[in-house]
Order: C-alpha cells, then sequence, then structure tokens
C-alpha cells in the first residue's frame, strides 16, 4: 500500500512519543486505524531500530555493561523469578535481546575467563536451555519472547514474512503469464548479486519500464530507500 510523506510523518512522530511494546503496537493500531496492522508494524519496528542505532554506543561501553551485569545480579538475588533484564531494557530503552546479549556476554566472560564467540553467544540466545545457569537461561528467554524488533523470534518471522512475500510474487507473476528468470535460476547463470526476479520481456507500470523485481516484505521509507540502492539495486541496474 502506498502512504502519503503526511501520512509516515504523522506516524513516526507518535511512535517517538511511545515504548517499543506490544501495549503500544495497540495504541499505534487505536490511533491510525485506516492503516494496516503489517504496515504499522513495520513502520514500528524500522523507527525504533533507527533509535537503537543512534544510542546503541553509549550501552556498549565498558562501564555500562558493568553497571548492567551488577543490576542484573542484584534484581536476580532479590527476585530471581522477577523480569529484572526485559524490565532494565525497558527502564534505559533499549531492545531487550540486546540486553540479555550485554548481560550473557559478561556472564560468560566471568565464567569461562575469555570473550565468547558470537557463534556461541548466538546459539544461547536461540536456545536459552543452553545457558549453564537456569535463573539467567529464564531472564534471557523472557527478553528473547517480549521484544518486538529485535532477536531470534523477531528473524524468524521476518525470514518467514519474507520468503511468504516472495511465494505470493512468483504467484502473481505466473498468474499474469509474464516471462520471469528467479533469483535461484541467476544464480546458476553465474551472477553475484540479483534480484528476486528479472523480466524475460519488461512490462510498463505506470508509465515506468520494469526490467527486474526485488520483493521486501517491509515498509520503504527513505532510509531504507536509500540502504537499499547503494548496497543492492545500482548493482542490478549496471548489470542490466
Amino acid at each position: 500500500m502506498k502512504l502519503s510523506k503526511a501520512q509516515y510523518d504523522e506516524i513516526a512522530q507518535f511512535l517517538g512519543h511511545v515504548q517499543p511494546t506490544r501495549q503500544s503496537l495497540r495504541k499505534l493500531k487505536e490511533r491510525f486505524p485506516s492503516q494496516s496492522q503489517s504496515t504499522l508494524l513495520s513502520i514500528f519496528s524500522q523507527e525504533y531500530q533507527k533509535q537503537i542505532k543512534r544510542t546503541h554506543a553509549k550501552h556498549h561501553t565498558a562501564e555500562a555493561i558493568e553497571t548492567y551485569y551488577q543490576r542484573y545480579l542484584s534484581g536476580v538475588m532479590k527476585n530471581a523469578a522477577a523480569p529484572v533484564l526485559l524490565e532494565l531494557a525497558n527502564e534505559v530503552d533499549f531492545a531487550p535481546s540486546l540486553m540479555a546479549r550485554i548481560v550473557l556476554e559478561r556472564f560468560l566472560q566471568e565464567q569461562e575467563g575469555t570473550i565468547p564467540s558470537k557463534t556461541l553467544i548466538n546459539s544461547m540466545l536461540r536456545d536459552p536451555s543452553q545457558i549453564p545457569d537456569g535463573v539467567l537461561a529464564n531472564q534471557v528467554y523472557q527478553c528473547t519472547v517480549n521484544d518486538c524488533c529485535y532477536g531470534p523470534l523477531v528473524d524468524c518471522i521476518k525470514h518467514a514474512i519474507g520468503h511468504e512475500h516472495e511465494v505470493l510474487l512468483r504467484e502473481m507473476l505466473l498468474e499474469k503469464n509474464l516471462s520471469f528468470l528467479a533469483e535461484e535460476q541467476l544464480r546458476a547463470k553465474g551472477y553475484d548479486k540479483t534480484p528476486d526476479f528479472i523480466l524475460e520481456v519488461p512490462v510498463a507500470v505506470e508509465g515506468h519500464i520494469i526490467h527486474w523485481i526485488e520483493s521486501k516484505a517491509s515498509f520503504g521509507d527513505e532510509c531504507s530507500h536509500q540502504a537499499y540502492l547503494n548496497d543492492q539495486f545500482w548493482s542490478y541496474w549496471n548489470s542490466e
């Protein structure tokens, strides 16, 4: 669906005053009932990720990491069943899954005496039962399932939605009897960076000639358009 710049700005401004929680998503839907939930969720996620990128560095200083770790230890000592990490993340306005990663890495570093590998951290975040401390495993799990924008659960959902949209796009092209080459066919021909589909016979859409289609299951704001242009789209254009 299309959204005017004014509509987008209004939604983004609203999101600047709420926390990234499921309750905020409900408020967003109530405030903008004419917009689809998938559109609002995508904008919600993108705006929050911009905010996290702006503040990411301050949460990863040695002082901040130690403060978070000590507050975690103090919190679970008082009440191990309380959502200590989740509440801490919300208090400092940081993504719960990223807070869990910080504390988990600090815990493993203390246990092992060395900095743990990213592979190990990612594996434990995906499956907290691997964490050699039951209390921390539960805390990490709580952060993962309550994070709307980051973490392994969100990554799986995004991957599934992306695949679903590619399947739907393929079905639409077949339905319109358009001849195309899919990404896997292009890679087999030796192409490195490829769009999802190249049309063997270009078509005109709203006055524009379309040679290829890239499916993105997310809202296309100015920042994401620019990023995709630099990272992917210009290389498609140059290889036409």
